[in-house]
């Protein structure tokens, strides 16, 4: 198990043409811990954004009457990845990891894996 430090610091290091990450929590919209992104792009506003994001795709789950669990949500740009991993173990209720990828280094299959493996060593 690891604390969070730990597990962005892995994010950041070890997922190919990872920008920037953080943890969030999606009920309040506050980044409990976040690393990288820089002047130009600020984790806290990304934080806050993003928990729309998610409490939107729920809302629409909810109306749909699907049971599923979200496992990740991606959003693409011209220039990047923002992966949205909503953390299923114990204690992460309502927080999920957010990674920001250059979409020229990343690979999308593996970042996904590897983010999946980070969350299951989370311990929040």
């Amino acid at each position: 198990m690891a604390n969070t430090d730990t597990c962005l610091k892995e994010a950041l290091a070890s997922i190919e043409g990872a920008t920037a990450v953080a943890l969030v929590d999606y009920t309040s919209g506050m980044a409990l811990g976040t690393l990288g992104g820089g002047k130009t792009f600020d984790l806290n506003v990304a934080a806050a954004g993003n928990t729309d994001v998610v409490r939107a795709k729920m809302r629409t789950m909810e109306h749909l009457g699907l049971k599923a669990q979200i496992e990740d949500i991606l959003i693409t740009l011209s220039d990047q990845y923002h992966m949205i991993r909503l953390i299923s173990g114990r204690g992460g209720n309502g927080l999920f990891l957010y990674l920001v990828l250059d979409n020229k280094r990343a690979n999308l299959a593996m970042a996904r894996h590897q983010l999946r493996r980070i969350e299951e060593d989370l311990e929040v």
